[in-house]
């Protein structure tokens, strides 16, 4: 989002509302974007924003308390910076909590709602759906990551004419001016990159590996933090695996050129929470790498079974393991599908991906579907 952000920024007077996380600045501007956080509950106990709000809210229940305040404080500070700035368009980033903060208070402003997988997938009931319908019919387009997402938009609500399947993309050009040209591949590493939460898969990915032949030399690089951190390091008792935690745009340039394959596991998490298009799947493929990713809406639309990588059925430890061993043990498969991988992955660059959402923001700006 952020990469997407200051893309438009090039374009448009951008100005970014976000709930305030530690250590950030309540006010800061990035290239030409301004952005601003509020504030919704005591700092000391301010975490519901910080990471994956739904995961949060699972992790400890006590979380429910901040999500009223949350939405009356982002409610009412949207409306301050719609009084200041008098913005052509909205562009609302999840149908909920940020179409609901529109509804009080940006009606008069025409908007964009870009949804990005849990707000889709998860938040199912009966009051959910009515809120997401009174969004959806308000918006003058709405983007979504995956052709599945965009028929469940529909379902909901949606305008079908301006409803359209567009990713945020990736900044994979960046990626390539900082990776090291004289790095190589280490033979037989493994990369993850991703939250540690369960829609993420890395518990299936830790069993799998249990499941590799003893004599197929193998190492788990494992980037990023989350709730399940602890957890799974207790689950990777004995396995060749490091976690490293968060990484820079750099560090994370560096992780690709040295893997050999990346994983990108992902499954339907119990709330029903799933991945539309991990960032991280684009990026291993800009980066030229071999993908070894589950089979789901979204993933399937990039990535193609033997072609520019290898699918599995989600949450299949065993199915995961047998494509593992054979992009490890075959060096001319894993050159054969990063070269094809890395060719799709131009359609998936920010480059491209933010000339379309130019379009889609200024169509609504001037015009566009009148709202419901």
């Amino acid at each position: 989002m952020r990469d997407l952000s200051l893309r438009l920024g090039e374009t448009f007077e951008t100005v970014v509302l976000v709930p305030r996380v530690p250590g950030a600045a309540r006010r800061e501007q990035v290239g030409d974007v301004v952005i601003e956080r509020f504030a919704y509950f005591p700092r000391r106990w301010e975490d519901l924003a910080h990471g994956a709000i739904i995961e949060n809210l699972r992790a400890r229940h006590t979380r429910w308390l901040q999500v009223v305040p949350f939405l009356l404080c982002e409610s009412f500070h949207l409306r301050r910076l719609i009084r200041r700035h008098r913005p052509d368009v909205l562009h609302l980033h999840w149908v909920l909590p940020q179409g609901l903060a529109a509804l009080v208070s940006g009606r008069r402003v025409p908007w964009v709602v870009t949804t990005l997988g849990g707000d889709v997938y998860a938040l199912r009931g009966a009051v959910s759906r009515r809120l997401k319908r009174a969004v959806l019919r308000r918006a003058r387009a709405v983007t979504a990551q995956n052709e599945d997402m965009r028929r469940r938009l529909i379902g909901v609500g949606a305008p079908p004419a301006s409803t359209f399947v567009q990713v945020p993309g990736a900044d994979i050009v960046g990626l390539r001016k900082l990776a090291p040209t004289a790095e190589e591949q280490i033979p037989g590493r493994l990369l993850f990159v991703g939250r540690l939460v369960e829609k993420k898969g890395v518990a299936v990915l830790l069993e799998a590996l249990r499941r590799l032949p003893t004599t197929l030399p193998w190492t788990l690089e494992i980037i990023g933090d989350g709730p399940l951190a602890d957890d799974l390091k207790s689950r990777s008792a004995g396995l060749a695996v490091t976690f490293s935690g968060s990484a820079s745009r750099e560090g994370l340039a560096h992780a690709y050129a040295r893997s050999s394959v990346v994983v990108v596991p992902s499954i339907p998490a119990a709330s029903g929470d799933q991945d539309g298009l991990p960032t991280v799947l684009l990026e291993a493929m800009g980066a030229g790498r071999t993908v070894v990713a589950s089979d789901l809406p979204g993933i399937n639309e990039a990535v193609t079974d033997g072609e520019t990588g290898l699918l599995v059925r989600p949450n299949d430890a065993d199915a995961l393991a047998a494509a593992l061993e054979a992009a490890l043990a075959d060096d001319g498969l894993r050159d054969r599908l990063g070269a094809a991988a890395q060719r799709r992955s131009d359609d998936y660059t920010i480059e491209a991906c933010s000339q379309r959402f130019v379009e889609i923001l200024s169509d609504a700006a001037s015009g566009g579907r009148e709202p419901a």
